[in-house]
This record gives structure tokens, sequence and C-alpha cells, in this order.
């Protein structure tokens, strides 16, 4: 049985014995993008289409970069030959045809909230112009229940997909992928939704600390009045920017550990990654 703690030792000792390497990847595809972008929602305050666009854009830009980065890292930890950088160049269009695949399913079976909420008379322009609908309460009662089964469904998944993406890389499969996480992790699952719940919980504290701890220090020290981006808020951002690219390094990190460890319980590892 793999055991989480060893896991999270191998984890530990891996980002400890590769922090020169990991260092330069986590400033570029985490920690940078997300000080930028943690600016864009006051950018767009009184933008116009032009720049509202050229947002969306870098934000797009930003997240296939934050894919490519968590590819690196979880290339060097499964200790793949070669460069991990090229490696994850040649992973990228697969691991992002996956993940839309993922979620278009999320979004299909999130399709019976919209139509339960069309057949119920639910105006869908209203929200856009902020008015307040109501809905019977039987509605709201199906739509409430459909959502907790849906979210609690989408969490398990979720647990069993930890692994894909170094399934995606390590082996070189692309929807492939989707069966061999579900089969490596096959008897895990609650011990791995129990380390991604305490992994969420840490991560939800940090951010929320950094922005409200950090940003209300920034907020007095640098002045936060006004509309649009501010010192402060730029402050801001570069703190959290740091403790996601943290979290954002740790995670693929830790999935590829387990992956090595589940395939290596399993005596079902690829022949391209090392023992």
């Amino acid at each position: 049985m793999v055991k989480m703690g060893n896991v999270w030792d191998r984890t530990a000792e891996f980002l400890s014995d590769n922090v020169g390497a990991i260092l330069p990847i986590a400033l570029l595809a985490f920690f940078v993008p997300a000080s930028i972008e943690g600016n864009f929602e006051a950018a767009r305050l009184g933008a116009g289409p032009g720049l509202g666009l050229l947002l969306a854009l870098l934000q797009l830009a930003f997240a296939v970069l934050a894919v490519w980065g968590s590819l690196v890292i979880t290339a060097m930890a499964l200790g793949l030959q070669g460069s991990a950088w090229r490696t994850a160049l040649r992973r990228l269009p697969a691991t992002i045809l996956v993940a839309i695949a993922m979620l278009v399913a999320v979004i299909l079976l999130s399709a019976p909230i919209l139509g339960v909420m069309a057949a119920a008379g639910y105006d869908f322009t209203a929200v856009q112009q902020v008015e307040t609908i109501d809905l019977a309460p039987s509605t709201l009662m199906a739509i409430g229940i459909y959502g907790l089964v849906l979210l609690g469904v989408l969490i398990w998944i979720g647990a069993r997909m930890i692994v894909m993406t170094p399934v995606i890389v390590g082996e070189n499969r692309m929807f492939g992928a989707i069966a061999r996480s579900w089969r490596l992790t096959r008897g895990a699952g609650l011990r791995i939704l129990g380390v991604l719940i305490l992994f969420v919980v840490i991560y939800f504290v940090a951010a929320v600390a950094a922005k409200t701890v950090f940003g209300s220090i920034f907020a007095l020290v640098a002045g936060g009045e006004g509309e649009g981006v501010s010192l402060a808020g730029v402050l801001t951002s570069i703190v959290e920017g740091a403790v996601q690219a943290a979290f954002s390094v740790l995670m693929p990190a830790f999935a590829a550990k387990l992956y090595l460890a589940l395939t290596g319980e399993a005596g079902l590892r690829s022949a391209s990654v090392p023992a």
C-alpha cells in the first residue's frame, strides 16, 4: 500500500535537491504571470474593448505557460532522460487536448442545471442586467441536490485523475491517460482525496492571508484609494504570485512522485520512466 507520507517525503527531497533548476521555471511559468495577472481586474475598470481583448489573450497565454511549467516539473520529478523543457513542449498539445476534453465533459454534466432553469422560465439575459430572478422552491431544491451530487462526483474524479499528467508525460499517452490514471489510483482514492483536501485548505489559507494581511499593509503604506492599478495592488499581486507559484510547483511534483509510487507498487511502470 502506497503511504502518502512517503510520497510527501520524496516530493520534499526532490524539491530540495533541485532548487536551482526549479527556480527559473517557477519564476517564468508561475510567479511572473501570476503577479501580472493579479492586476488585470483593476486594469479592466474603464478599459475599452481593445484592452479587454488584449488582457483576455494574455490570460490565455499565461494559462498555456503554466501548463507547460507544470509539465516541466513533472518531467523532472519523473527523472526522464533528456531536457525536461523539450519534453514538456512535446507533450503540451496532448495535455491541452485532454484538459479541453475534460472541461467539455464537466460542461455537459452541468448542462441539466441550465436545462432545469430554462424550463422553469429563468431569463438568462437578466443575469447580465444584474436582475434578481425568483425560482420555485422545488426547482431550487432540484438544482441544489444535483449540484451537490455533481460537486462530489467531480471531486472524486479529480482525486482519481491526479496522476493523469504524469501518465501523459511519462508514457506518451493522450486520452488513454484518463483510464490509466483511474486504474492506478484504484484503492487509493480516499487517501488521495484526503491529501488534496489538506492541500486546498492550506493553499486557501495562504492565499487569503496574502490578499488580506499583506493587502491591508500595502494599502496603508502605499495607499489603495481610487480605481485602476495601484502600487498597493501591484505589491499585493506579487505576494499572491509567490504563494501561487509555490503551490504550482508542489502539486505536479507530488503527482509525479505519487505516480512513481503507484506504478512501482503495481509493477506497471513504463519502460520510459526510470525505476
